[in-house]
């Protein structure tokens, strides 16, 4: 009893000069830690409102933001490590270690890192684009760190890796100011071609929104199975590029019934014959 009293003497003893020796320095290095974190989140808000009052690009913003919130907090996890006794010197070298370790295991994460580098340098879109990339058309939201956001048209939010965007085709719709829509319209054998080219002409010359240079483009583009089919192209801003579209095929519609012109549809001449 006497010894194993002893011994509890001698942990309390050595319990009670680690807790004098360590104790501050690891309250300190918590209270570090905590107003560390909240001063690291004022810094990075407040680097996000100078980029913004400075009229940086918005889709440079999220990248920097999140890049300084990572850095600072590295920088104060070494120096809470150091202030709890650690060696600076021997963490960054079993940091660098396991930083490796890391880097082999989580090659695709650093690929998007990378990936997002490139966009941001070479600027392919920007925040606000339509693009056409990976199967998903939509407007872009954010360029994050990893991650390109993008906000499809039926309102769906699609995370696409920055690294394959970075290594695959991609379409910027938004990038050009004007764009060029087509159709194919077709008419009944026998129906006036002069008569149909003049109506299209028209309703072109009518729209406000189709420019008048480039110049449009009519012309009888082939004799299909059932029909006189013409082509039609014509020029408008990439805002206006849709709207158009739809609104020309109902002008047409409705335009060339009044005009006596028959829009086709196939037909199959069958022919009987009785032995």
């Amino acid at each position: 009893m006497e010894e194993q009293a002893n011994q509890i003497a001698e942990f309390s003893d050595i319990a009670m000069e680690w807790a004098l020796d360590f104790g501050p320095k690891v309250v300190m290095a918590i209270v570090t830690l905590v107003v560390g974190l909240w001063v690291i989140g004022l810094i990075t808000r407040s680097f996000g409102k100078i980029m913004s009052k400075r009229e940086v690009d918005v889709s440079l913003i999220p990248f920097l933001k999140t890049l300084l919130n990572w850095t600072l907090k590295v920088m104060l996890f070494i120096s809470v490590i150091g202030m709890v006794g650690i060696e600076a010197t021997s963490f960054v070298a079993v940091l660098g270690a396991a930083g490796l370790a890391v880097g082999l295991a989580l090659q695709g994460t650093l690929q998007n890192f990378a990936g997002g580098v490139i966009i941001l340098l070479l600027r392919p879109f920007k925040v606000g684009d339509v693009i056409d990339a990976k199967g998903y058309l939509g407007t872009v939201k954010e360029i994050q760190i990893f991650y390109t956001i993008v906000n499809t048209f039926d309102k769906k939010v699609v995370y696409i890796p920055n690294g394959e965007l970075a290594n695959s085709d991609m379409t910027n719709i938004s990038q050009e100011p004007l764009r060029r829509n087509e159709w194919k319209f077709g008419i009944a054998y026998g129906d006036d071609s002069d008569k149909a080219k003049a109506v299209l002409q028209r309703l072109i010359d009518e729209d406000e929104r189709i420019l008048k240079d480039p110049e449009s483009f009519i012309a009888m583009h082939s004799l299909g199975d059932s029909s006189v089919n013409f082509v039609v192209r014509a020029w408008s801003t990439s805002e206006d590029l849709w709207p158009v579209y739809f609104d020309m095929n109902e002008k047409v519609y409705k335009t060339f019934a009044k005009e006596g012109l028959n829009i086709p549809f196939p037909q199959m001449d069958v022919h009987v014959h009785n032995k």
